[in-house]
């Protein structure tokens, strides 16, 4: 097993770490300020309607529009990092992520240029999608192949933990701005969001800049198999863990979308409760996510990556009627509970070891190509469409049954992958380990 031996080692493993909690902070921070205001503003001033729940359709369908784009990003931007290095392929993802945000921040809306306003939006989010689709996985290899290899699970944590302080971030700020009147949240409030991101982008690129390329990277280069990663090499090599990345983001991806999305438009337009209260309790859940990410990571270097992601999955999903209960109760410390427990506590034992264990199913070579477009292609069949699908049930059924329904289908997809999945925690991911599928 390689360690981490030097001081200077031990020094680009942190600024490797925290350059991939930056750059995820990002990636994340634009998707959930994007779901966010779809929910809430998006809907009336790009896609205005007479029934508020097609606008809502409309503004989400646009917010599945990203996750399309992934998959092609996950391909191109994974190739790149697996052929160019790692360092180049993410201050490229995080250049072009922050600027499609900030575009955003900037577009008319459709009373003053009409359908070129949805058209525009839907052109920016695709840029966010297709730089998505390398950057998680780039920010995971930067800092797994970086970090202690006996604590990788830690050192993987560092680009979830981006998720969750991206959803505490963007929920704060949209809740802050709900604080303006309505004139002025609807003329300008919306956009203050989204020109963060230009805040973000500058910090993250200063500090992607300095990074070194990784020393599993730097071997592949010595002995020339670097230049032989591809997609197509990790489908031929790694047909079960592509299998199992994709299956494992069912109910991962699933959840993350739920409870600062979808939940937020139940809460308010369902339930009328207020938009300015279910932000905070967003904000509360991801304030506790801050914390668990960690915890449940470095549990999963002692018992496994499986054991700890299943058992998020499960009680995700044994959650989701007390969660809606508790919602229905209109009690603000209940509601409160709703949020923190699924939110802040259970999803993110799916979250947290998912990164090493993504980075540990494929070799060096074709680690981020494999994990990048396996990671996208899960995040299109599942998350992209969650809002979508689930506002399309709740409208069919008229009741949150049917998204629940939905959402136990795509959590024993997630365990039926997981079972078939091999534990990784002890392989060897610089010289030995991710071979051929069933030789390690």
């Amino acid at each position: 097993m390689v360690t981490i031996t030097t001081s200077h080692d031990k020094h680009q493993a942190r600024r490797a770490g925290i350059a991939a909690l930056v750059g995820t902070t990002l990636e994340w921070y634009d998707f959930l300020i994007y779901g966010t205001a779809a929910a809430l503003i998006l809907n009336k001033l790009f896609f205005p309607s007479g029934d508020p729940l097609v606008g809502t359709m409309a503004a989400f369908a646009t917010y599945a529009v990203g996750f399309m784009a992934r998959p092609i990003g996950g391909i191109i931007l994974g190739n790149l990092g697996d052929r160019a290095g790692r360092k180049r392929m993410l201050v490229l993802t995080i250049t072009l992520m922050g600027a499609a945000t900030t575009l955003i921040g900037f577009l008319p809306s459709y009373d003053q240029i009409g359908f070129w306003a949805p058209l525009l939006l839907i052109t920016l989010r695709l840029v966010q999608g297709f730089a998505a689709g390398g950057e998680y996985a780039g920010a995971v290899v930067l800092s797994v192949e970086h970090g202690d290899q006996s604590r990788r699970g830690a050192a993987g944590a560092w680009a979830p933990a981006g998720f969750a302080v991206a959803t505490l971030l963007s929920t704060g700020v949209f809740q802050l701005m709900l604080l303006l009147p309505e004139p002025a949240f609807r003329s300008w409030g919306w956009r203050v969001p989204f020109l963060l991101g230009a805040l973000l982008l500058l910090v993250g690129y200063l500090i992607r800049r300095r990074i070194h390329e990784t020393p599993a990277f730097e071997e592949a280069k010595k002995t020339g198999t670097a230049a032989k990663g591809s997609v197509l090499a990790a489908l031929r090599e790694h047909p079960r863990s592509f299998l199992v990345v994709i299956g494992a983001r069912f109910a991962e991806n699933s959840f993350a979308y739920l409870f600062p999305v979808f939940g937020v438009v139940y809460a308010v337009d369902r339930l009328g409760i207020d938009r300015s209260f279910t932000l905070l309790a967003v904000v509360i859940g991801s304030a506790l996510q801050v914390v668990a990410v960690p915890l449940w990571a470095a549990l999963s270097d002692r018992v496994g990556r499986r054991p700890v992601y299943a058992g998020g999955a499960i009680a995700s999903v044994l959650w989701l009627a007390p969660y809606f209960l508790l919602l229905e109760t209109l009690s603000p410390a209940l509601i409160v509970i709703g949020f923190a427990v699924g939110l802040g506590v259970f999803y993110p034992a799916m979250l947290a070891p998912q990164a090493a264990y993504f980075a540990e199913l494929f070799d060096t070579r074709t680690r981020l190509s494999g994990f990048a477009f396996a990671r996208e292609l899960g995040s299109v069949l599942a998350g992209g469409f969650l809002p979508l699908v689930a506002t399309a049930l709740l409208a069919w059924a008229g009741h949150w049954w049917a998204v629940a329904v939905y959402l136990v289908v795509l959590t024993v997809v997630t365990l039926i992958a997981l079972a078939l999945g091999p534990e990784t925690r002890d392989r060897d991911i610089v010289t030995t380990a991710g071979a051929p599928d069933g030789s390690a």
